[in-house]
C-alpha cells in the first residue's frame, strides 16, 4: 500500500541520536553511525522526530510501504515501561489517530497492564501537540468584546518561499522575517509585533517537501543580497523548530555569519 513513512538523508545524518526519543514506536535506532528506519511497520508516518534532527535530515515521503501495525509496535513498547506506554498514546491521541489509540488501549487490557492518564495537560517531551485537537475559542472569549483595527504591515509579495525570487529588489538592506505558516494565525499581533518594517519569508518545515531547495534559495538570497537581520517566528510544536535547522544551514552555505532572533509562540497564543 501507499502511505506516508519518513525518509532519513543519510547523507546529512550525523547519527547524533537526538530523533530517537521522539519516536516511541521504535521505528528508529542507530546503526552504524547512522540513523534508520528498521521497519515500516513501526512508522506511523505522522513526523514527530522531525523537528528534533538538528541537520534536517528527515522528511515525510509517500512511498510503498508495509501498513502500520499497532499490535506490533505495542508489543515492542511495553517492554520498554510505562513511560514510554504513556508517550506512545499520546502521541497517538495528539495526532487524532483513534483507530490506533484504541488498538493500543484493548492490547493493554488485554495484557492485564495498567493503562496511564495519557490524556494529561502538559504534554511528555516525546510526544507532538502539533496536530492535537483543541477549541481555543473559550480563552479568546473576553478579549473578543473590544475589537481593534490595526493597519497590515505586509511590504512584499508573494511571501511563501517556494515562490520567492532571489533577485526581487525588495530583498537588498532588508530586515528578514522568516515565520512558519501557522504563526500570523495563532499571534493575533504578528503584524505590528513582527512584522513592520520587515521583508516575510514563509514555510512549514514539515509539510513542504522542498526543504533542500529552501536551503538552497536561502543561501542564494543570503549570498546577493546584503540581509541586514533576520527574525524567526514558529510555533511551540516540535517539528516547527526544524525553521531554524533551515536558516542556519543556510548560512552556513552562503557563509555568512547573521544573528538570528528566534520566537516561539504557543498554540494558545503567546509568545513564550
Amino acid at each position: 500500500m501507499k502511505r506516508d513513512v519518513i525518509r532519513i538523508n543519510e547523507e546529512k545524518c550525523t547519527g547524533c541520536g537526538d530523533c530517537i526519543p521522539g519516536c516511541p514506536e521504535g521505528a528508529l535506532q542507530v546503526i552504524d553511525g547512522k540513523a534508520r528506519l528498521i521497519s515500516d511497520l513501526f512508522c506511523d508516518g505522522l513526523g514527530a522526530c522531525i523537528g528534533t534532527c538538528p541537520q534536517g535530515a528527515i522528511e515525510v515521503e509517500q512511498r510503498e510501504a508495509e501498513p502500520y501495525d499497532e499490535n506490533r509496535v505495542m508489543e515492542n513498547i511495553v517492554k520498554a515501561g510505562p513511560n514510554v506506554i504513556k508517550a506512545h498514546l499520546k502521541h497517538l491521541n495528539d495526532h487524532g489517530q483513534m483507530e490506533f489509540l484504541n488498538q493500543a488501549v484493548s492490547f493493554l487490557k488485554e495484557k492485564n497492564i495498567e493503562i496511564p492518564d495519557y490524556e494529561e495537560e502538559s504534554p511528555l517531551p516525546s510526544s507532538c501537540p502539533g496536530s492535537t485537537m483543541r477549541d481555543l475559542s473559550e480563552s479568546k472569549l473576553e478579549s473578543s468584546n473590544q475589537p481593534q483595527i490595526f493597519g497590515a504591515e505586509l511590504r512584499n509579495w508573494p511571501v511563501q518561499l517556494q515562490l520567492l525570487n532571489p533577485n526581487a529588489p525588495y530583498l537588498k538592506n532588508a530586515d528578514l522575517l522568516i515565520a512558519a505558516d501557522c504563526a500570523p494565525f495563532a499571534y493575533a499581533n504578528f503584524h505590528q509585533r513582527f512584522l513592520k518594517d520587515k521583508v516575510l519569508i514563509i514555510l512549514c518545515p514539515k509539510l513542504d517537501k522542498t526543504i533542500d531547495q529552501y536551503v538552497d534559495k536561502l543561501a542564494e538570497i543570503f549570498q546577493k543580497q546584503e540581509i541586514k537581520s533576520i527574525s524567526i517566528v514558529h510555533m511551540e510544536v516540535p517539528c516547527c523548530s526544524g525553521i531554524e535547522t533551515i536558516v542556519k544551514r543556510a548560512l552556513e552555505k552562503a557563509e555568512k555569519n547573521i544573528i538570528i532572533k528566534d520566537y516561539t509562540i504557543s498554540i494558545n497564543g503567546e509568545i513564550i
